[in-house]
């Protein structure tokens, strides 16, 4: 079993949104929500927020978890389970981590017109 989580980071009327690098294990060139693998035995709160740190460098406030979204991959069997929070930041300044190429402060509107996941589609969407 694995455990990932995800974030969306809104700051002011908009949420970050990165590019997943085309070199990525699994959906290169693809629009994702910051976040990553949970370490076994860490804090998911702590996790969540290390992840943030060094995929964009921001440091956030208010996390709320709000979604849950579950599945075996078929390929392995493997069960996998991410978490999805809200959260806020007052700092717009993104370093972003060698894993992504770009990175956009967006409005829903402008998300649904861009190339994501289902899952990361899902999530934004109960977010609203």
């Amino acid at each position: 079993m694995g455990v990932s989580q995800k974030a969306i980071i809104f700051h002011k009327d908009k949420f970050l949104i990165i590019k997943r690098g085309e070199t990525a294990p699994s959906n290169p060139n693809k629009w994702d929500l910051p976040g990553g693998d949970v370490d076994y035995g860490e804090n998911l709160y702590e996790s969540i927020k290390r992840e943030i740190r060094e995929e964009v460098g921001l440091e956030v406030k208010d996390l709320k978890p709000y979604e849950v979204h579950s599945r075996i991959i078929p390929e392995t069997e493997y069960y996998w389970v991410t978490i999805a929070y809200k959260t806020e930041t007052d700092d717009s300044n993104i370093k972003l981590s060698y894993e992504h190429s770009d990175f956009k402060w967006v409005n829903l509107k402008e998300f649904n017109q861009l190339d994501s996941v289902e899952k990361i589609k899902k999530f934004v969407e109960k977010a609203f």
